[in-house]
């Protein structure tokens, strides 16, 4: 019989969702080479990771920056955010249950649809992203 999950509660939780998700993504055949070629250290990412998701999920203060801008510049596109999405929620799914977690899939969806309408905005229009 498996254990129960329990739901994200702290900072604890939050790290290991991230250690977990960026371990899938930095095997991952679509999106893998992507992150391999923009983040050369992955120790401050993670750090900044845990920082975001700490915020967006419980509002502890330590996140600074401007998430669309690092991606902006990328050569990502729509299978890219759907596969982003798909090893989230797995990892997420994997590992926890409960409001919390629920609420990490559903920010990740939001900001998942935020950056790809930008992203498509600023193609299309020919705009340079503000970094």
């Amino acid at each position: 019989m498996a254990a129960a999950k329990s739901d994200i509660s702290d900072l604890k939780d939050i790290q290991l969702l991230v250690d977990h998700f960026y371990q899938l993504v930095q095997h991952d055949e679509l999106i893998g080479p992507i992150f391999s070629a923009a983040i050369s250290d992955w120790e401050p990412h993670l750090q900044q990771m845990y920082r975001f998701w700490n915020a967006a999920l419980f509002g502890a203060p330590g996140f600074t920056g401007n998430p669309f801008a690092k991606h902006a510049r990328l050569p990502i596109a729509p299978q890219h955010f759907k596969r982003w999405l798909e090893l989230f929620s797995q990892t997420v799914l994997n590992l926890f249950e409960g409001e919390k977690a629920t609420e990490a899939i559903h920010r990740a969806n939001l900001m998942a649809e935020m950056f790809m309408r930008r992203l498509d905005s600023l193609r299309n229009n020919n705009r340079t992203p503000i970094v």
